[in-house]
């Protein structure tokens, strides 16, 4: 077992309202990610395998990164299609999409509370194949040879710490609203099992000149 790395991806378009509009990198988006990249070379971070999901916004972000290794996609670390569900919600159940970001504090709890209970008919994979496919792929990383960095995105991030913590839909969705973009979480192995050793972890963010680009949207 070797240990794994996930990196939210930098900051998308926070004010999107589709998952197309969103799945991009703003500005200041593609430069976190620079600026992940840089710290993780310049502290000679030992790192042996690069992996992403399939989506725009982890693409841009793995390659503003730098890395000199080539990058393997899998659609399995895909984030979940939240404004999907969240129309699906409104359109079934009449609890309204959020008009501005933040509002989606509260309503997050109740899409994936929703999605748990089976009650969204429009959402485009059940709560439990979501469940499947991150541990699925977590441990086929895990068994490869040498350090992985896997940039993903939030929802991923908070079900792999679900899966090692057992962490209930409340405490998954907190661990998920506090993930920063471009931020570093990591799973070490301990006595044969996954262990998180690190989260939320931003040190190439921590310069007072770059406080600014410390973003959860």
């Amino acid at each position: 077992m070797s240990h794994i790395t996930l990196i939210r991806h930098g900051q998308a378009n926070s004010h999107a309202q589709t998952e197309d509009d969103y799945d991009r990198l703003s500005p200041l988006g593609q430069q976190q990610a620079a600026w992940l990249g840089t710290y993780l070379r310049d502290t000679h971070s030992h790192h042996t395998r690069l992996y992403s999901g399939t989506l725009r916004r982890h693409q841009q972000t793995a390659a503003a990164m730098d890395m000199g290794m080539d990058c393997h996609e899998d659609p399995r670390l895909n984030e979940i299609e939240y404004f999907t569900m969240s129309q699906a919600l409104e359109a079934e159940h009449g609890i309204s999409a959020p008009r501005e970001p933040a509002d989606f504090v509260h309503h997050f709890p109740k899409v994936l509370g929703a999605w748990q209970d089976g009650i969204i008919e429009g959402a485009p994979e059940t709560f439990s194949d979501f469940e499947t496919r991150i541990r699925d792929v977590m441990a086929e990383i895990g068994s490869g040879d040498g350090p992985a960095l896997v940039v993903t995105s939030g929802a991923v991030i908070a079900m792999s710490m679900r899966l090692h913590l057992g962490l209930d839909i409340p405490a998954m969705c907190n661990v998920s609203l506090s993930i920063m973009n471009a931020s570093m979480h990591r799973l070490h192995p301990i006595g044969g099992m996954w262990s998180p050793v690190m989260f939320n972890a931003v040190p190439h963010l921590e310069h007072p000149e770059r406080h600014h680009a410390q973003t959860h949207v």
